[in-house]
């Protein structure tokens, strides 16, 4: 029988089915069993939960007159392994896929069956098929993706989003295709993102004027002053502190949990990965070369004679200047904008967040996480990798080898 035929949708087939516990061999022992029927294999898939198997073989009729023999043999054989088998008659292959393909990665921590089913019951409502589930990870976050066709990512990506909300769990959706295995550009925030701390915050407790910085933002944050008055006024606070004060903002910076797996995992993957930030380049420069980093852009704090002037020299970073940095870092990789990723967590990020190919919100604000393609509101910053289809034991036996 060739291929043409064993495609066709009228052609008679078994769906094979073994369940019980897993043991090395079961494969193997199942196929050499169907092979003296002389069937040709159309469909595989297994699953092991638990340690418990479910396997699935979906193989064309065997000649005529040998099809009750060969049920006899599969439930003895079974029986044998201390298993159970089941064989049901059918025509064809699986129905064809729906238009529309798309991968949603569920995060929970934890993930409730209340809200597997909600995101399930979006999914069909909206027009979608799930057609299989795969667990990601188990920890620090429960992550699963489930594949899904018949609507397109967009709708989708709307419905998922409101449901997410409600149910208090993080979902991502991408379309799905080859260019999630794609060389990629990631490009992240720095403060309250890849650190835990606000650098200017830093500066300002070896200044003494930590009251009247934050005065200072909170003006920004009431939108009286736009992100380059702020910066400008802020700054103009540090006047007079010593250069050395820079060695010790660098060694108070703490790295948010996962962030050095995050960059450690991508850069094995071959992805370019960079830092944009309205912070300064006294620190993201050290942050560049501590953790491999291929870009890193910020302000840069004038330094006269040892002493801070309480100026910025330079491009201003501001909220257009990511998303022109974004663009610029993109076209510097050779990466089109649609393989980019942003990941940020204040509205001076929402432009960087909307040009990319995936923007994310990292524990942002509301206004963020509504504008952006997903948002993440654990404070793993590796979970980022479970929504470019990355699971958690991949990254656990990338760890284990020895470079």
């Amino acid at each position: 029988m060739n291929a043409s035929q064993i495609t066709s949708s009228d052609v008679p087939t078994l769906l094979v089915k073994i369940f019980g516990k897993d043991r090395p061999g079961i494969t193997a022992g199942l196929f050499d069993t169907l092979a003296a029927y002389s069937v040709d294999v159309v469909d595989i898939e297994q699953v092991v939960t638990r340690g418990r198997m479910v396997l699935c073989a979906l193989v064309t009729e065997p000649p005529q007159g040998m099809e009750g023999e060969l049920r006899k043999t599969v439930h003895s054989w079974a029986e044998s392994m201390k298993m159970q088998a089941e064989i049901i008659s059918g025509i064809g292959d699986n129905r064809p896929r729906g238009l529309g393909r798309s991968l949603v990665t569920v995060l929970g921590h934890p993930l409730t069956a209340e809200a597997t089913a909600a995101v399930a019951a979006r999914i069909t409502k909206v027009g979608g098929n799930i057609d299989r589930i795969f667990r990601l990870a188990k920890y620090p976050v429960t992550a699963v993706e489930f594949a899904v066709s018949g609507v397109e990512t967009e709708p989708l990506r709307t419905a998922l989003a409101t449901e997410a909300a409600a149910l208090g769990v993080d979902v991502a959706v991408v379309a799905a295709g080859l260019h999630r295995r794609a060389q990629r550009l990631i490009v992240m925030d720095v403060d309250s993102t890849l650190i835990q701390d606000e650098v200017i915050e830093l500066f300002a407790a070896h200044a003494g004027c930590e009251d009247k910085v934050a005065e200072v933002t909170a003006a920004a944050m009431r939108g009286e002053l736009d992100f380059e008055q702020s910066l400008h006024a802020r700054v103009a606070l540090l006047e007079g502190l010593d250069a050395s004060v820079v060695e010790k903002v660098r060694a108070e910076v703490r790295l948010t949990p996962g962030a050095r797996t995050l960059i450690r995992t991508l850069k094995r993957l071959g992805y370019q990965v960079g830092v944009v930030s309205g912070g300064f380049t006294q620190v993201t420069d050290d942050l560049k070369g501590r953790l491999g980093l291929d870009f890193a852009q910020a302000n840069t704090l004038e330094i006269v004679d040892g002493k801070l002037t309480g100026r910025v020299t330079g491009e201003i970073v501001d909220r257009a200047g990511k998303a022109r940095l974004l663009r610029r870092f993109a076209a510097e990789a050779g990466v089109p904008l649609s393989q980019t990723v942003a990941i940020g967590d204040g509205a001076n990020d929402l432009d960087m967040l909307n040009a990319a190919g995936l923007g994310v919100a990292f524990n942002a604000k509301p206004v963020v996480r509504q504008a952006a393609h997903t948002a993440v509101n654990v404070p793993f910053l590796d979970t980022v990798l479970y929504l470019l289809g990355v699971t958690r034991e991949e990254v656990e036996a990338a760890d284990t080898h020895v470079e």
